[in-house]
């Protein structure tokens, strides 16, 4: 997930030096969310003749790298003094385009460096409007979609009907062309000492530190539709505001925009959270806020707020760890996934990255999905709606039995390769394998950029975020997702299977929401995590769509507990597992309305004869089954092949609690790491 910072000194005499150091110390406190190239836009030396000039600094890797290549513009006096200045910067992780220079933000319009851009999420037509600048003869350098946005800037500048046109008038004609998420810092030297940002689905904050007291705590938003607001005629929108119009009367103050409070709080704790389609402009050091036009029962105002919270705290979102972290940002990073993709109006579903070799997959004899670990088991819990969906043979494998086998491949096979960090060994090693037989290779990563993005003929990456801590959540989620997706957009012309597609798009677009309901449960999970800690082994049982979440939720809790764990497939219970039954072994079983339900039913008066107290996983009223439990965990319900999402979040949780509870770091497990690199 990328980071944005810019600051902008009113006033306040910074050295160039300060400015830099404020700038890069931004962007560390932005690090843990994850990147692989950095930059920064600054004011650059004065020339005779155009007093205006922007300097842009990028380089691939870490911020240090950065800070070091900052001292080495000989062009540049680290000790000039600027009273007034705004500089912006950015760290980024690869959505559109290998990590490099040149792809790192800021972007820029042209050569001269007109208008620069730093930019937080994804613009789904980019494409297009890419292809219209190439026709209005505007010259592209990198490979993503930010960069369509400061050409876009410039294009409307350059056909400006008049020279009185305002910097926030250029903004708001050039989002109105853009589609997707985005949150968005402009600087340019055709107006000095200026900064407009806005946002849209991705989070921006602006942070106001003053020696004075600030004028306004509430600042009214200006319009641009004529329609007045708390006695403000909201077609006056002049960039001059009065007082009660903005933050700022012109004294000394100082902005600092980003895109999470981590970067800010060092500096003041009173910020401003811009909502989506609002459009802040700083001029002659007064904070106003813009929007195109009212809409019914929206806040007219914007309140500074004053932070209460420990820059440690901030950074991991009130959270204890990063995983716990990483577990609660599920409901957004399958809105990612999701994003652009799906339009849940028409019922379609578009991968961009399978597009192209869309037909040549749906000729293919079968499919052979290969991963590792997690990976592994996103594959196992959709294999069923693969084969559903697609008509075609599914095969599920592990990376290395895979390899051990030397298992028959054939040309007309499409082999998937999952995995989070896209360097996995085994898989990579798979994929190799494959492409040697002639295989169509499909890629499903959350790291643009890595060996198996690089490698394979095409790919969905399932846009979920970096994740710090090693054991995998929200990756998991998503590549079920994304999967998910792929299968939709396999049937879309199967007429048999319309209603069917319909049930399963509709799960996905309330899927969020569902997915905060079982985050509520928190508390109760951690209670029964209170019961369970001292135990020394846990059995996790199901079957059907559950199988999956079995093995995962076992897989976390080997993870970062150290505590024994198997998922153990429900069917197999009488051919060997009843056997470890008794009143002290801890057994949670998942237990839905589906296909399976009697079959599960089965199960679980087994386990209860035996004495055992199962923990279920169950529907929400479903009292047969809470009869029959010692604890019941009530899960919202779902289309049957979603509600695995749901079903392994309960033990996203209880794994994250356990661990706790035993004194473990949750987020860097012994033994393991991260991404799994060699055999």
């Amino acid at each position: 997930m990328c980071g944005i910072f810019a600051y902008l000194n009113y006033q306040v005499t910074r050295t160039r030096k300060e400015i830099y150091e404020t700038l890069v110390k931004g962007l560390l406190r932005l690090e843990y969310r994850g990147y692989d190239s950095a930059g920064i836009a600054v004011d650059g030396p004065k020339k005779t003749g155009n007093d205006n000039t922007i300097c842009i600094i990028k380089t691939k890797g870490k911020v240090k790298a950065l800070d070091e290549e900052l001292y080495k513009k000989d062009s540049l006096d680290l000790e000039e003094k600027l009273g007034t200045h705004f500089g912006i910067a950015h760290t980024r992780w690869a959505t559109h385009g290998e990590p490099s220079p040149v792809n790192s933000h800021p972007h820029r319009s042209d050569k001269g460096n007109e208008f620069v851009v730093i930019h937080n999420g994804i613009i789904t037509n980019y494409k297009e409007l890419r292809a219209y600048l190439i026709n209005k003869g505007y010259e592209f350098e990198s490979e993503t979609d930010t960069e369509v946005i400061p050409k876009l800037t410039k294009y409307v500048y350059d056909n400006r009907e008049n020279d009185g046109i305002t910097f926030s008038t250029l903004v708001e004609r050039v989002i109105l062309q853009l589609e997707g998420a985005f949150a968005l810092v402009f600087k340019s030297w055709h107006f000095p000492g200026e900064a407009v940002s806005t946002r849209r689905g991705s989070p921006l904050l602006i942070g106001v530190r003053s020696e004075q007291e600030l004028t306004t705590d509430n600042i009214p938003i200006q319009y641009n539709s004529g329609e007045p607001v708390q006695e403000k005629n909201s077609h006056n929108r002049p960039d001059s505001s009065s007082p009660i119009d903005c933050v700022g009367d012109g004294r000394p103050v100082e902005y600092y925009f980003a895109s999470d409070a981590s970067a800010i709080i060092e500096h003041t704790n009173k910020v401003l959270y811009l909502e989506d389609n609002d459009i802040a402009v700083v001029k002659a050091g007064k904070l106003s806020i813009l929007r195109v036009k009212h809409q019914v029962g929206e806040d007219p105002v914007r309140a500074i707020m004053t932070l209460q919270m420990e820059l440690q705290q901030i950074m991991k979102g009130n959270f204890d760890a990063f995983m716990q972290k990483e577990i609660f940002e599920q409901p957004e990073s399958v809105v990612n996934t999701m994003r652009g993709r799906i339009c849940f109006d028409s019922n379609t579903v578009i991968l961009g990255g399978l597009k192209d070799h869309l037909k040549e997959i749906k000729r293919c004899r079968r499919l052979i999905v290969i991963g590792c670990g997690t990976s592994f088991h996103a594959a196992v819990a959709t294999r069923q709606v693969l084969e559903e969906l697609t008509e075609l043979s599914v095969m599920v494998e592990l990376a290395s039995d895979f390899l051990d086998r030397n298992t028959p491949v054939f040309r007309d096979d499409v082999c998937f390769f999952i995995s989070q960090s896209g360097e996995t060994a085994d898989t990579l090693m798979a994929l190799r394998y494959c492409k040697g037989q002639g295989a169509l290779t499909v890629g499903v990563t959350n790291t643009v950029g890595s060996s198996i993005c690089r490698e394979t003929d095409c790919g969905v990456h399932v846009n979920a975020g970096p994740e710090i801590g090693v054991a995998s959540t929200k990756a998991y989620t998503s590549q079920f997702v994304a999967l998910i997706m792929f299968a939709l957009m396999m049937s879309e012309d199967r007429l048999s299977r319309q209603q069917r597609r319909r049930e399963i798009i509709e799960g996905l677009r309330v899927l969020p929401e569902l997915i905060k309901k079982v985050l509520a449960l928190d508390k109760k999970i951690k209670a029964i995590a209170d019961e369970l800690y001292e135990q020394k082994s846990l059995l996790v049982m199901g079957r059907g769509f559950h199988y999956a979440t079995c093995l995962e939720g076992a897989l976390k809790i080997k993870e970062i507990t150290y505590m024994h764990s198997e998922g153990i497939l429900a069917g197999e219970l009488k051919h060997g597992p009843l056997a470890l039954i008794d009143k002290d072994m801890p057994v949670i079983m998942i237990i839905m309305r589906d296909a399976c339900y009697t079959k599960c039913q089965n199960a679980l008066q087994q386990v209860t004869a035996r004495s055992g107290r199962p923990i279920i996983l169950c529907c929400q009223d479903d009292p047969e089954i809470s009869q029959m439990a010692y604890h019941t965990i009530e899960l919202p319900h779902t289309v049957d092949c979603l509600q695995g999402i749901l079903s392994v979040i309960p033990l996203q949780l209880l794994s994250f609690h356990l661990a706790v509870l035993r004194g473990y770091d949750v987020d860097f497990p012994r033994n393991l790491a991260k991404s799994v690199t060699v055999e």
